[in-house]
């Protein structure tokens, strides 16, 4: 996966569309997490950066006091001032030795606050995912997420370890040389002043859009993640249908546009680099010059402050160029977390539900124990008086003149839809695809809520349910199946996170999976690899199938459930769905008729409509749109 790119030495962003302040402050509020690591952090850095400036400053001592004297010293003056002199060396290293011990201790500690910082991120990052709807990851890529959690959190890295201390190290040194050269010749310092102006009006005019293209390389490289991510799970139906050159095609022209992005964020960085060094080298030279002219007519400047000067005018140079280099790393870095807190904002999934689901089974208003609790389900619901009484949950669903669209801007996906579900019963939905089948469990479950008309479950609004609970009794095998990294036990336990091993094997038993689980290399105890890839799709359909049993909730939905399995292993998985079904409510979604003919009721959608209902008979006898279906005189989509 592609990472950000550094921007080179030299380069500046003086655009304030780059520096978010709402996004540093927040930023910084993670640092402050670390404050007192941080105070430490300041504190070395300052004695590091002095101990560089003492340096400088000790080449006028070491000059004026010590070499010169010696030059014109006779006989044992020479030894005094040799002695002075190593004393004064002495010293010297001793400062540089605290420099570099402070250095080395203020890049060990921000390891620990960058790496500590970008934990803390990610956790809040996912967190916050979790609670999303499933809406927002409808209507983002993948490899966009993704790269929430890598590229735009690796420019924060760079930032948190390499720029704060190096831009606190040049502010620091910027500050100190000011002041020495002050200390030294102020009127070589007002000469730094005017040409340090100069230098930073070119540097505004030739990096001022800078920042600006940083921010469009971040976006460009989420899409081309988001390209590659797609291609990648893709990999089999290009090959299949020979779309390589089409994919390499689509790639390049995305590649191009992160290309020419990145490309026009580093054309005036790179410019800026040679001329930023150019003018700081006309700056030494015009310094010897002027501080020669200074020492020889006037005698305002000694020889070893022209020298200590010409090396705080490199000293103040250098973090100047840091700085302004950093000030990109900073843009490529808000933009990043702007990305991220983005993800942070987004709006949760809004849970206003109070009715509480428990997997339990009542009598006479109180809860039993019960050590088969086969699709038993109660809801409790609190008195004034302290008390609680539970109702057993029997499974009836209804709905009532639903209307819903995806996006409340565009069209309605379905209409006034209404329709009951009796416990036990079996309904099932056929119609051609995008005839909203889907879309009616995705609503009972409320993954979307309805824009109008209600939903009912055991004559309670699904709206006062709590979500969490409501989900827990709703079991969904889904078409497209999703495993996990793990065993085989672990996969089917992630229906009910507490089943016991013998729940397990009772329900691989119940979807005809024990048999295929006990041939493998370790049986229930075998590690699948993400999503499986090593199973065959029909064995990944019965695990998911096991895993809604073990769930053991007095609804199931089964969208395509068996889809993906040939005509032989759907005939060995049926009768275990038959009593996975029994004494349960079932809503099936299918596209083979053959699958629903012993459906209590089917219902006949057609663009967002029911247009027909009742059961096979009834239907093949209305000479309807499902004896079409069912006689092959019209196909489905």
């Amino acid at each position: 996966m592609p990472k950000p790119q550094r921007p080179p030495r030299g380069t500046i962003a003086f655009n304030k569309d780059s520096f978010d302040m709402g996004v540093i402050k927040r930023l910084f509020g993670y640092l402050f997490k670390f404050k007192f690591r941080l105070i430490v952090v300041v504190l070395c850095i300052f004695i590091s950066t002095i101990a560089g400036v003492a340096g400088s400053m000790f080449l006028q001592t070491l000059i004026d006091d010590y070499i010169t004297p010696l030059i014109a010293a006779t006989g044992g003056e020479v030894e005094r001032l040799f002695g002075e002199l190593l004393k004064a060396i002495f010293i010297m290293g001793s400062i540089y030795l605290a420099g570099i011990i402070s250095t080395f201790v203020y890049n060990v500690i921000m390891v620990y606050v960058s790496q500590g910082i970008l934990k803390t991120v990610r956790d809040d990052m996912y967190t916050h995912m979790q609670t999303l709807p499933i809406r927002y990851f409808d209507t983002n890529t993948h490899g966009d997420i993704m790269s929430h959690y890598t590229n735009d959190t690796d420019t924060l890295r760079m930032m948190i370890s390499q720029t704060i201390p190096q831009t606190l190290s040049s502010l620091i040194t910027i500050i100190s040389v000011f002041a020495s050269m002050i200390i030294t010749s102020w009127q070589l310092t007002i000469f730094i002043v005017i040409f340090l102006a100069i230098m930073l009006l070119v540097t505004k005019k030739i990096g001022m859009n800078s920042g600006k293209y940083f921010v469009e390389q971040q976006k460009k490289l989420a899409t081309v993640n988001g390209y590659i991510e797609e291609m990648v799970n893709g990999q089999k139906v290009i090959k299949v249908f020979c779309h390589e050159e089409t994919a390499k095609k689509e790639f390049d022209e995305l590649n191009d546009d992160l290309c020419n992005s990145a490309t026009r964020a580093h054309t005036f960085a790179n410019i800026l680099g040679p001329v930023m060094g150019n003018l700081g080298n006309i700056q030494y030279v015009l310094v010897a010059l002027i501080g020669g002219l200074l020492a020889t007519f006037g005698g305002y400047i000694s020889l070893g402050a022209i020298v200590t000067f010409l090396s705080l005018s490199r000293s103040i140079n250098m973090p100047i160029n840091q700085m302004s280099q950093q000030l990109n790393m900073i843009a490529m870095a808000v933009a990043g977390a702007g990305r991220i807190f983005k993800l942070m904002d987004e709006e949760s999934e809004v849970d206003d539900g109070y009715v509480t689901l428990v997997n339990a089974k009542c009598e006479n208003g109180k809860l039993v124990e019960s050590e088969k609790r086969t699709g038993v389900w109660a809801w409790k619901h609190p008195h004034g008086d302290g008390t609680t009484t539970y109702t057993e949950l029997k499974g009836d669903v209804r709905m009532y003149d639903v209307d819903f669209g995806y996006n409340p801007e565009k069209k309605i996906v379905l209409h006034e839809v209404s329709l009951f579900a009796k416990p036990g019963q079996k309904v099932a939905f056929v119609g051609a695809t995008g005839a909203g089948k889907t879309t009616i469990t995705n609503l009972i479950n409320r993954f979307y809520d309805i824009a109008d008309g209600k939903i009912r479950y055991d004559d309670i609004n699904i709206n006062k349910i709590k979500k969490s609970d409501l989900r827990r009794s709703l079991g969904m095998v889904l078409q497209e199946t999703n495993l996990f990294t793990g065993t085989i036990m672990e996969n089917i336990r992630y229906g009910k996170l507490n089943a016991t091993d013998e729940e397990v094997y009772a329900a691989a038993k119940l979807a005809n999976a024990d048999g295929f689980i006990q041939r493998l290399p370790d049986g229930y105890n075998t590690i699948i690899d993400g999503n499986g890839g090593q199973l065959s799709q029909g064995q990944r359909q019965l695990i998911a199938i096991a895993r809604a049993a073990v769930a053991d909730p007095p609804v199931m939905i089964l969208d395509e459930a068996t889809s993906s399995i040939d005509t032989r292993t759907e005939a060995i998985v049926q009768a275990g769905m038959d009593s996975l079904m029994e004494g349960r409510t079932v809503f099936v979604i299918a596209h083979r008729l053959s699958t629903v003919r012993n459906a209590d009721v089917i219902m006949v959608l057609e663009q967002g409509r029911i247009i027909e209902r009742g059961n096979h008979d009834e239907l093949i006898t209305q000479h309807g749109k499902y004896y079409q279906l069912y006689t092959g005189a019209f196909e489905l989509e």
